[in-house]
């Protein structure tokens, strides 16, 4: 099963578009693993458990691992997912974009590696640099659009021709580089009338909207705006607010009721 496959069952027969993001920063795990050496895995993994039945997907981002030495971690934690609770799928959030052999590698890296389903990536190389990325007609390419940070419009919002950059991604992405149907869009939850502009260009592409939860982007803006003509089409991201619900050693139980939670928010927004 393909990696949009696997998203599009979950939306329907999980009835969730929530992702939950996985960002381990040790000074904030719970003081019950103090004394686990495998404290990130452990971490990690039991909030994987513990949130499973409410998710559309998971996301690690990759530097929260690589700043700690933790890629062994990593490749495990995306094992114990696809073993544990096969039909989620994984997004590694690394944010690639290289040119020639590098871009391979980094390909190769996300896919043969740690065996992620999809990954972000960064389109201001060009085609060439996410193509190696483009091929692999089962996985997701995840390109990066109108980005949650504040200083995201310093240049995503330069115009040309008209139009603000980030239209020219949405476009070139749904319509020229979507051969293989592998192509979703990132659009921050913190800017929800761009998030209606690019649905408005890319018809039902998916798109990846981190921003929901500690970043303050509004849930049912996202839905009004971002949802596709089945009331499907979104990838919500949520990591602090859910991760670290608990500092005590109440952590996972405390992580999967914040996770039905955000959840029940969403689809209580849903178009039907």
């Amino acid at each position: 099963m393909t990696f949009i496959q696997s998203l599009r069952q979950r939306w329907l027969e999980a009835n969730t578009l929530l992702c939950v993001g996985l960002d381990p920063e040790p000074e904030r795990l719970p003081a019950v693993l103090d004394d686990d050496a495998d404290a990130v895995f452990t971490f990690c993994r039991a909030i994987v458990d513990a949130t499973a039945p409410y998710v559309c997907a998971f996301k690690p981002q990759i530097a929260h691992f690589a700043a700690l030495g933790g890629e062994d971690a990593l490749q495990r934690l995306i094992a114990h997912i696809h073993h544990a609770h096969p039909g989620i799928p994984v997004i590694l959030d690394a944010k690639r974009g290289d040119i020639g052999s590098t871009a391979q590698h980094y390909a190769s890296e996300a896919f043969d590696r740690y065996r992620a389903d999809a990954v972000t990536v960064n389109p201001y190389l060009g085609r060439d640099s996410v193509q190696p990325f483009l091929n692999r007609a089962d996985k997701g390419v995840v390109v990066l659009c109108r980005t949650s940070n504040p200083g995201s419009g310093e240049f995503q919002d330069l115009r040309i021709d008209g139009k603000p950059l980030y239209q020219h991604v949405a476009q070139r992405v749904a319509h020229e580089w979507n051969g293989n149907g592998n192509c979703l869009l990132v659009i921050g939850a913190t800017w929800p009338d761009e998030l209606a502009q690019v649905r408005a260009l890319v018809g039902d592409l998916p798109l990846l909207v981190p921003g929901v939860g500690a970043q303050g982007g509004d849930v049912a803006a996202v839905l009004s705006n971002g949802a596709d003509s089945q009331g499907n089409g979104l990838v919500i991201s949520s990591s602090r607010a859910i991760l670290y619900a608990s500092d005590g050693a109440d952590y996972a139980g405390a992580a999967a009721a914040a996770a039905l939670q955000q959840r029940d928010a969403i689809n209580a927004q849903r178009p039907r």
